[in-house]
């Protein structure tokens, strides 16, 4: 049974880098749930009406409507768990929960949903990702030596909900995008994110136009990555099994750990690439998995 294949591999590294640095900007903005907002509404404005051109002639298919759906509220949750997240902790503890999670729950949802089940290098491969976030996760803080990120916290629970909301619309989506095209489904999902996030924004109006006002610019870095770096993930779903294809996403971590300790000054970079190449390894078994 085939892994990944070369395309969606391919797909799925830049979508890994794409994800890691807008990720750190939204750490480095000054709100970051009004950050994750403007940029995603950017985006999905760009987005919007290339969707609408690639949207069927009789609108959404009935099949594909309950999908949308989930994947809408699913994504503000994500959206807002991740904002609170990277208010509450650094990004060097938030990113390896948040993203670790996925990992280790989609290819175990995927077997009874999709009836995927991984070879044992494919699985091999996914374990490998695990234990090399797991390792990352417990490099000590630069600014608290001696003390884990494994050290319980406000982030690390909002992390945990954020990893969570990450596994549950990656199974939504691998089954939501097999009835619809890619790009008119991420157009309506994040038009939906944005509507649904809106009185909580509206509630913090001069947040908002300060956060315009000091981050405009990477705003609009930030967002012609963040959705972009989706869309190429769900254009792999569309090739590759949904468990290999969010653990190769995990590739984003041999990336964060660069950021952080480069970047953000979080962490010691020797410790973090000895992780990172503990995921890399599984990347690699899973793209080879047959």
């Amino acid at each position: 049974m085939a892994g990944v294949t070369g395309s969606a591999l391919a797909l799925v590294v830049a979508a890994a880098v794409l994800h890691a640095v807008w990720n750190a900007l939204t750490k480095r903005g000054q709100d970051q749930l009004l950050f994750l907002w403007c940029s995603v509404t950017v985006a999905t404005l760009g987005l919007l009406p290339v969707g609408a051109w690639l949207l069927p002639p009789d609108g959404v298919p009935p099949d594909a409507v309950p999908f949308v759906v989930a994947t809408v509220v699913l994504h503000a949750l994500y959206f807002w768990a991740l904002g609170r997240s990277y208010g509450s902790g650094e990004y060097s503890l938030v990113y390896p929960i948040a993203r670790g999670l996925g990992v280790a729950v989609v290819p175990l949802l995927a077997i009874p949903l999709f009836d995927e089940l991984p070879s044992s290098l494919g699985a091999a491969g996914v374990a490998l990702v695990v234990v090399g976030i797991v390792a990352l996760h417990l490099v000590p803080r630069a600014r608290a030596p001696g003390r884990s990120l494994w050290r319980p916290s406000a982030a690390t629970g909002w992390a945990v909900l954020t990893g969570l909301s990450i596994a549950a619309y990656s199974l939504v989506d691998k089954a939501g995008v097999l009835r619809l095209h890619p790009v008119p489904y991420i157009a309506l999902m994040g038009a939906g994110s944005i509507v649904l996030m809106l009185p909580s924004v509206i509630a913090r109006r001069g947040a908002l136009r300060h956060e315009i006002r000091v981050n405009w610019r990477t705003i609009l870095i930030a967002s012609t990555m963040n959705l972009t770096a989706y869309l190429l993930v769900l254009f792999a779903f569309r090739l590759s099994k949904v468990g290999y294809v969010v653990a190769a996403r995990e590739l984003s971590i041999v990336f964060s750990a660069f950021i952080g300790a480069l970047w953000l000054g979080e962490g010691r970079l020797g410790a973090r690439l000895c992780g990172a190449g503990v995921v890399l390894a599984g990347v690699i078994c899973i793209a080879l998995a047959r």
